[in-house]
């Protein structure tokens, strides 16, 4: 990863997962997909994401998914780093939303550089694997500086459900100093 050449802009993505099905309060209805893609595609745009960009996220239904699949689109980057081994990954983050993502997730995985925590950086006892992949994709996005990073995430502003979620990043970024986008759903679900 040193000897990459530094890339125009780093995007690095934190967003929510679809909604599982039961949620007691929805956070992101499957039925919101259209109108984050949207969000997403437009953000990027104004950013001017390209080839000359990489772009970071992890890779579960909704936003992360929805985020790799645009970047993809505009030719940048993308690296994705996940805290399990892809099948153990998609079974808990990918699959239960149904509807085709676990094609999206393996077709995302087929044309990214895929990291994995279990093989590249093993968690130490007491470690959350979702709080240190968080920590790993901020790494990874700071490598050439962190001057050209901005930090794009789709979320309600809200806690998570547990450690590792947007809000983590959010916070870590924040204490970085790196610029922010923040695509709030509390806004973007509106009619």
């Amino acid at each position: 990863m040193q000897d990459d050449p530094t890339p125009r802009k780093v995007f690095l993505f934190s967003g929510h997962m679809i909604d599982a099905p039961g949620r007691p309060k929805p956070r992101f209805p499957a039925a919101c997909e259209p109108i984050a893609r949207e969000a997403i595609q437009d953000i990027l745009a104004q950013h001017g994401a390209g080839p000359d960009d990489v772009a970071i996220s992890s890779g579960a239904c909704g936003g992360d998914l929805l985020f790799a699949e645009a970047v993809l689109a505009r030719g940048a980057r993308l690296e994705i780093y996940l805290p399990f081994e892809p099948e153990e990954f998609a079974r808990g983050s990918v699959d239960f939303a149904g509807e085709g993502w676990h094609a999206r997730f393996e077709a995302a995985c087929a044309r990214a550089d895929v990291h994995l925590m279990p093989r590249e950086r093993p968690l130490a006892e007491g470690e959350d694997p979702y709080e240190c992949v968080n920590l790993w994709m901020l790494e990874a996005a700071w490598r050439w500086g962190g001057g050209n990073v901005t930090f794009l995430c789709l979320w309600n502003g809200q806690g998570a459900d547990g450690l590792g979620g947007t809000e983590d990043l959010m916070q870590k970024m924040r204490a970085k100093g790196g610029s922010s986008e923040w695509l709030d759903t509390r806004q973007l679900w509106q009619p």
